[in-house]
């Protein structure tokens, strides 16, 4: 079966029936649909019947809607994860005086939703459908209506595919109606009371890398929101206590999905996004806000936003709880719910940007810039790459051979800094304690000095790196800290950085090397800190856990390294 970059799935089962089948119907749409998946609601829905082509239509928002959604996508994580799943909710708006509806368990709102066709961000090439053939001789005409249906509510591609999912979902049928008897539907209770909605809703959060999580706490906002959905976005001081805050996505990205996710979902709706530099933010100054959509873990989040509201005089915000959702994939270093943490954790090994195109480095040994801040982890990492197989090159060792007498960095030294006695060793070695003293905290010495010393390593390097070449070496890993601020990135293929919390730095400098808390924090804060050198990084590495954890996510690392080389070796190759 073609497979297609964007599609839409109309769920036309009604609400008390679809629970049971979100899974499979979600895994065969992940059959076809290979980025972004759109889920439009219409239960009842026949697109069989004669008498002209069906229509959307208003349907009310209800507390299995709500149910529903959040059972979506939670299912979506486990069984297409790698789906853009976005839930769409433009034709659910609740009115009063409207006709019956068996299917949604509720009423259905008069008038056309569409009265043209809804543009989304991704346009479908594709449209998906649950609906049950009565006959499959029906086959074509029912595609041909899902299709003009489709084109009726959103703008599509031209030649709009079709897919009918219920043959591939058949063997459900008997379980179906089983668990329908038996009553057994596993939490999903039919509740088909309405939705108390409310003019303005609030919520708040990091929305990094949106997730199902993410995205289920925006849909039933939306659901509960009639007029003014304000989202507070976490920025700067509220960012710093964060897991792999180096990893989080930066404020105007954030912002731009979120407001891309929500434009499909309600476009009706008017959306205040609004940075967060603590926790409460306009939510406790913000008289026309109603309700605040919280979990069982920011809910007391929420009731300290009501104290603050009640205290500026203004009356208290209805708690709206939804339900975290459990990560089937998680592991003993992640949260069991979805989290942004677990999703960043999970980078870390990974190619988070394409290396650079290097016409004037050989192929071979293929290199990698390890660095990263005092205290990180990345000379441990160095050997560990080296015992996979790679040939380690140590610019502080080669750092130490510049110094030696004779070397051209050793007489210039000389003449820069003085050759006195508190200088030099008895061995005629250059004391490096003493002229790092003589450059601490003044950047012109230092500057003077490093434009000495860092092109005589680099010169040494690049001789380590031609004679591995020589030996027949495939890797080459250089564990150099200056490698950024050295400029040293164009004698490498990649760059990877091992990254710590700033604390955790701090404690391991000063068991290590017996310096006090502040020595520790001055020699950080002269070095690039992780968010500068993560932003030049092909590859992230963490030694904040145990040693096992560190070993997995270089082994990760060096796999995907690996598939990596031998791609390029492919795709060097003349062709035959």
């Amino acid at each position: 079966m073609s497979m297609f970059s964007t599609g839409i799935l109309v769920l036309t089962s009604p609400l008390h029936t679809l629970p049971l089948r979100i899974a499979p119907v979600l895994s065969s749409a992940a059959q076809v649909v290979e980025r972004t998946l759109y889920v439009h609601l219409h239960p009842g829905l026949n697109l069989g019947a004669g008498g002209g082509q069906p229509r959307p239509i208003f349907i009310p928002p209800v507390v299995d809607l709500s149910s529903l959604i959040t059972g979506l996508y939670s299912n979506a994580a486990n069984v297409c994860s790698h789906l853009d799943v976005r839930v769409l909710l433009t034709n659910v708006r609740a009115q009063s005086n409207n006709s019956s509806s068996p299917e949604t368990g509720g009423t259905v709102v008069a008038g056309n939703p569409f009265p043209s066709p809804q543009p989304l961000s991704h346009s479908p090439e594709v449209v998906l459908t649950d609906f049950a053939l009565q006959d499959p001789c029906q086959s074509p005409l029912v595609a041909q209506c899902l299709q003009r249906y489709a084109g009726h509510c959103y703008v599509c591609s031209p030649g709009l595919a079709s897919v009918l999912l219920h043959p591939q979902l058949q063997n459900l049928e008997e379980e179906v109606e089983k668990e329908e008897k038996e009553g057994q539907k596993e939490d999903w209770d039919s509740r088909s009371d309405p939705m108390e909605t409310y003019g303005e809703v609030v919520v708040g959060g990091t929305f990094d890398r949106l997730h199902g999580a993410h995205k289920t706490l925006l849909n039933i906002s939306c659901l509960l929101a009639n007029k003014r959905f304000l989202i507070g976005v976490c920025d700067q001081e509220l960012l710093k206590k964060k897991v792999l805050k180096e990893l989080i996505e930066p404020y105007a990205l954030r912002v731009q999905r979120l407001q891309e996710f929500l434009q499909d979902v309600k476009p009706s709706l008017q959306y205040e996004i609004v940075p967060l530099s603590d926790p409460f933010g306009p939510s406790v100054i913000d008289a026309q806000l109603q309700c605040i959509v919280v979990s069982e873990e920011t809910r007391r989040g929420g009731e300290a936003v009501n104290k603050k509201r009640l205290e500026n005089g203004l009356p208290g915000l209805v708690l709206h709880e939804i339900q975290l959702l459990k990560d089937a994939h998680h592991t003993e270093m992640e949260e069991e719910k979805i989290s942004s943490s677990s999703l960043r954790s999970r980078l870390l090994g990974t190619l988070l940007t394409d290396p650079k195109d290097k016409p004037h480095l050989p192929l071979v040994p293929y290199v990698i810039g390890l660095t990263g801040g005092s205290g990180s982890g990345k000379s441990s990492i160095a050997r560990r790459l080296e015992a996979l197989g790679a040939v380690r090159i140590d610019s502080d060792q080669l750092g130490h051979e510049t110094y030696r007498p004779g070397e051209v960095a050793y007489n210039r030294v000389l003449e820069e800094f003085g050759s006195g006695a508190d200088l030099i060793n008895e061995d005629k070695t250059i004391n490096r304690r003493a002229l790092g003293r003589k450059v601490f905290g003044n950047k012109e010495r230092l500057k003077a000095l490093t434009d000495i010393v860092w092109p005589e390593i680099a010169l040494l390097v690049k001789e380590r790196i031609q004679q591995a070449r020589e030996e027949g070496k495939q890797v080459c890993v250089v564990d150099a800290a200056v490698l950024l601020e050295a400029g040293w990135t164009d004698i490498v293929h990649e760059v990877w950085v091992a990254i710590i919390p700033e604390e955790e730095a701090v404690s391991r400098i000063t068991a290590r090397d017996g310096v006090s808390q502040e020595d520790a924090v001055r020699r950080l804060q002269s070095q690039w800190p992780n968010a500068r050198q993560v932003a030049q990084a092909n590859v992230v590495l963490c030694t904040l856990w145990e040693p096992e954890i560190t070993q997995r996510q270089v082994r990760k690392a060096w796999d995907l390294l690996q598939k990596r080389i031998q791609q390029r070796w492919e795709g060097a190759k003349p062709p035959s």
